[in-house]
């Protein structure tokens, strides 16, 4: 048993504990509080002028499917074989000794949510992970965690460039709608016990239909958002937008669909057309809608180690501090359905936690320790 004692605890939900006491065992936390009886037997971690925060979440990043400093041969994200992929999946690619691990660690980031890069309409299945470990099937925390598709200019430049299917946006909803009907005759064959030869593929995406797992979909403009909203309505699908850039522009619309969006990355340049609109206002903007969100770096687009620093940026241009430690704490847990495990410092949850010399959002904020489900990976 592990109790951190006199430090400022931020439990991730907007409440602040002065003086506080985290009290983990065996990898979970048993209590938060003040005044709390510690048992004897505790290893006792002073914290006094620290700062204890949840363990920060990036719901959006291909870490370990794009690995760093390899070039090509680290690209395992894209498989540009086909503009539809839903037969893969992101576990399979993953390299846990990619070094963006480690710079998450040191991060203060815990859990990620790893996925299929943006070529395709559908890009195959995603996996969210600790950010410890050497064998990513003991890393994850939910896998499969969603199925992957994107909208605009990624799939129309990446096959639209070889002369196939998509080349407009017209294409890109056609397949998608083409696959999912493929989908739905072959749920229908399932359950009436007709299917011969399995179909990797379209098993998976029956599990979308079926509502086990959401769609994730890449969707920066604001007309891509609203056909992917459309395609949602007409396939009744659990779903999240990813990127988000233009929801700035139609916050009411996206606000009556009762979605969750991931918003980033926000910190790099305007590489193409659909970023000509990006900026933090987004987020303000999608804040005044009530539209929930959480920051996403997109590692390695910008590198994981400034999922916080992006959280920062986004105070200085007007977000609130409340707001922009849940977008990348509790938040982004419920993005990912597994609030009841992560994202915030209480009871029963895994014991995921950052120690920091500094308010986090300060900007002068240094990463001290982590503890992942107990144990200090960082220090």
């Amino acid at each position: 048993m592990k109790a951190f004692v006199n430090g400022t605890v931020l439990i991730g939900t907007g409440e602040i504990i002065e003086n506080g006491t985290v009290l983990i065992n065996e990898g979970k936390i048993v209590q938060v509080g003040t005044n709390l009886a510690i048992p004897e037997q505790a290893e006792i971690i002073d914290v006094a002028g620290k700062y204890v925060t949840p363990g920060l979440i990036d719901v959006h990043t291909h870490l370990g499917v794009f690995s760093e400093g390899l070039g090509e041969a680290g690209h395992d994200f894209n498989e540009t074989t086909s503009a539809t992929t839903p037969y893969v999946r992101a576990i399979d690619g993953i390299n846990p000794f990619d070094r963006g691990f480690e710079d998450a660690r040191m991060a203060g980031v815990t859990t990620v949510q790893i996925m299929p890069g943006s070529a395709n309409v559908i890009g195959g299945e995603m996996s969210i992970v600790k950010t410890q470990g050497t064998i990513v099937d003991e890393m994850i925390v939910r896998s499969p965690s969603g199925m992957k598709a994107a909208f605009g200019e990624n799939p129309k430049r990446v096959h639209g460039g070889k002369g196939k299917l998509p080349i407009t946006r017209m294409g890109v909803a056609a397949l998608f709608r083409q696959q999912f009907m493929k989908a739905q005759d072959y749920m229908k064959k399932v359950d009436a016990g007709e299917i011969k030869d399995r179909d990797l593929g379209m098993e998976q995406l029956v599990k979308v239909l079926r509502k086990e797992i959401p769609l994730r979909a890449h969707a920066h403009r604001a007309d891509d958002i609203v056909t992917l909203l459309r395609l949602i309505k007409e396939f009744d699908l659990d779903a999240t937008i990813e990127h988000c850039t233009e929801g700035h522009l139609i916050t009411s619309y996206i606000a009556s669909h009762n979605i969750r969006v991931s918003v980033g990355p926000t910190m790099t340049s305007r590489t193409k057309q659909e970023l000509n609109n990006k900026g933090f206002h987004t987020l303000i903007e999608l804040e005044k809608a009530g539209v929930p969100f959480s920051i996403t770096t997109d590692h390695p687009v910008v590198t994981i180690d400034h999922l916080i620093t992006s959280a920062v940026t986004a105070v200085k241009y007007g977000l609130s501090e409340e707001t922009a430690l849940k977008s990348i704490t509790i938040r982004a847990a419920e993005h990912l359905g597994i609030e009841n495990q992560v994202g915030s410092l209480e009871e029963n949850k895994d014991a995921d936690l950052v120690i920091w010399n500094a308010h986090p959002l300060s900007g002068q904020a240094i990463v001290e320790k982590t503890f992942i489900n107990g144990e200090c990976v960082h220090n």
